[in-house]
């Protein structure tokens, strides 16, 4: 080999270990950009998170007073300019799941009473071993310490940027369905606050003291939508949705806000309800859907007025005919 020659393969093998060495650290560096950008907004969601504590406990509700348990999450998200999913079960299955030990500001973690089964609550991981959640027993947002309570712990969900310039998961929600989702929250939230109020049949419709079915879900899409769906009854109030809005008859398609049309009593087993053709029964009673497997209603003098029932694994599912929304 001649010196030339040598020369000219000792700065190739040169340019080729600086070129290494530079994709090397421009690679260190787009990964400490992501990293910084994933810590940066998950101390945002743990400072806002922090101003909510001892805002009171509402099932269902979305804030900005009061919040339900996927309602914190939800609240916290859209304050940063993200638009996630509104129920427990939806949100367990966003972002991507990450362990225990990866924990970070920001992450969601969901857990049962058991620590086995579904997730029946929901927090915010706030960092320093610390989560925060709107707790039905407490009444209130709280801190707690993530470790009291790992016996329960079911997942942790990251939904977070995980590198630069991405978001996990994307928001692909079509701006009709924000609003769709929004008018549902609302509708939600606006029902809530007549928990308790007493139940009459064939009320006036003329004042709030005391309510029926199809007055309790007039109210709640009148005060929380906007929408005014006529002073009729549970039937009329169907034929609303199908003049104006979407309307189904699976029971997996509804939506939170969505309203529950239901045929007449015949039994709480399912067995009661078996051969009957659905099609050619008559609307008899009206309810609003929670989600998370839960409807807002009143029925009865007997149950307290309006109040949250279970759905699926009731009758209330076995007298199931339709669902949907006016808009």
């Amino acid at each position: 080999m001649t010196k030339r020659d040598w020369l000219q393969k000792s700065t190739v093998a040169v340019l080729l270990s600086t070129s290494f060495l530079m994709f090397a650290e421009g690679g260190q560096a787009v990964s400490h950009a992501a990293q910084t950008q994933t810590e940066a907004q998950g101390a945002q969601v743990a400072a806002i998170a922090q101003s909510l504590k001892g805002k009171s406990y509402q099932y269902g509700a979305v804030g900005p007073q009061a919040f339900g348990s996927a309602g914190f999450a939800t609240y916290i998200y859209k304050k940063i300019g993200m638009n996630i999913e509104d129920t427990i079960a939806k949100l367990n299955k966003a972002g991507k799941k990450v362990s225990v030990q990866e924990v970070q500001a920001g992450d969601l973690l969901f857990f049962s009473s058991t620590g086995k089964g579904s997730a029946s609550f929901m927090g915010v991981y706030i960092g320093d071993g610390q989560y925060m959640y709107a707790s039905q027993g407490e009444k209130k947002v709280v801190v707690k310490n993530l470790s009291d309570y790992s016996k329960k712990l079911l997942s942790v969900r990251r939904i977070l940027p995980d590198e630069a310039g991405s978001v996990t998961p994307p928001n692909t929600t079509e701006p009709d369905q924000n609003l769709g989702k929004d008018l549902g929250n609302k509708v939600v939230s606006a029902g809530m606050k007549y928990l308790g109020t007493p139940y009459e049949y064939g009320s006036t419709r003329s004042n709030k003291k005391t309510m029926d079915c199809s007055e309790f879900t007039m109210w709640a899409y009148l005060d929380g939508a906007g929408i005014d769906m006529g002073r009729g009854g549970a039937k009329s109030q169907a034929n609303y949705v199908k003049a104006h809005g979407t309307m189904t008859t699976d029971i997996n398609k509804l939506k939170k806000g969505d309203l529950v049309f239901v045929m007449k009593y015949k039994g709480w087993k399912e067995s009661d309800y078996k051969g009957i053709d659905v099609s050619k029964q008559s609307i008899n009673h009206v309810a609003i859907y929670l989600g998370d497997n839960k409807l807002l209603h009143t029925y009865s003098k007997e149950s307290g007025g309006v109040r949250i029932t279970d759905f699926k694994g009731t009758h209330w599912e076995y007298r199931f005919i339709s669902g949907g929304r006016p808009y």
